[in-house]
């Protein structure tokens, strides 16, 4: 990681959302394949024009959320990111309490001291992010909807939601899953990458098994929004299957089945738009700690 921790993660956010849509993942928009009425061009723009104000020293957590989305509106012009605005702005203000070469310990403590301190004015500024965005099947709450005025900190509405919402969750159990789920699937000394660079065969099967493990192991929040619990456990049992091949070693690019999966997923409007978000969320962490962790 060039530069220093807030620098170097900057890069490796926009280096995240670059490879999230240069590599297929079934469902979500890549460069192979729009979707959604959107091309891979926009979550580019958008993070390009998040960047700055999500890696802004000194930001309150929820700060960085509400001046990123407006940022991410303004080049894109629909939502293409908020989950991801979301997961990395607690991420970002972490990466500030940390030296380099970052430990993963050293990353969840301070990760973890970043959530315990967010309040209700970190509330009050995500409310209004996520308002404004109009996120697809976002319905209402029965205590801090986010149409409403938080009387609690941006953590604890979080955990609120946490049954229903996996970004939530990773709020609530200090992004538990991330640290202990996504990082063993890319395996020890995953490196992302510099910005520009080709996703080569390795990376692309790293990454590809790490959003297949993400959709194989929790029901897809987005897709539960919009569509259902019962769609979003086929979409799973899909995924398992996949994922089965990508540990095998099986290049999934080189199987028409799985290009066909992701036309299929596009074609009913099933976008497992959560687990892109969590994918970027996880290959960010991987970067920050790669530099830490040694190659198995």
């Amino acid at each position: 990681m060039n530069g220093g921790p807030v620098d170097g993660g900057r890069a490796l956010f926009l280096r995240a959302c670059e490879l999230d849509v240069a590599v297929r993942k079934p469902g979500n928009v890549s460069l192979a394949s729009p979707g959604h009425g959107m091309q891979a061009e926009m979550f580019i723009r958008s993070a390009r024009a998040a960047a700055e104000p999500l890696f802004l020293p000194g930001s309150r957590v929820g700060a960085r959320i509400e001046a990123a989305q407006a940022a991410s509106w303004r080049a894109a012009g629909c939502n293409t990111n908020l989950g991801i605005l979301l997961l990395c702005a607690p991420i970002a203000a972490a990466v500030e309490h940390c030296s380099l070469p970052i430990s993963v310990a050293a990353l969840r403590g301070a990760l973890e001291s970043v959530l315990s301190e967010l309040d209700v004015v970190d509330a009050s500024a995500a409310y209004r992010a996520i308002a404004a965005a109009h996120p697809g099947g976002l319905g209402s709450a029965p205590s801090q909807d986010v149409r409403d005025a938080p009387s609690v900190g941006l953590r604890a509405a979080m955990a609120l939601a946490a049954q229903r919402d996996s970004i939530a969750r990773q709020y609530r159990d200090g992004f538990a899953e991330l640290f202990e789920l996504t990082l063993p699937a890319l395996g020890a000394g995953f490196s992302p990458g510099e910005a520009g660079e080709p996703a080569g065969p390795a990376a692309t099967h790293a990454i590809q098994r790490l959003y297949l493990t993400l959709l194989a192991s929790l029901p897809d929040s987005h897709i539960v929004r919009k569509h259902g619990e019962p769609v979003a456990h086929i979409v799973m049992s899909a995924a398992q299957a996949w994922r089965v091949r990508a540990d095998d070693g099986m290049r999934l690019d080189a199987d028409a089945g799985f290009a066909a999966w992701d036309a299929q997923l596009k074609a009913r409007g099933l976008n497992p738009g959560t687990t892109a978000d969590l994918t970027v969320a996880a290959l960010m962490l991987a970067g920050l700690t790669a530099a830490a962790t040694p190659p198995a």
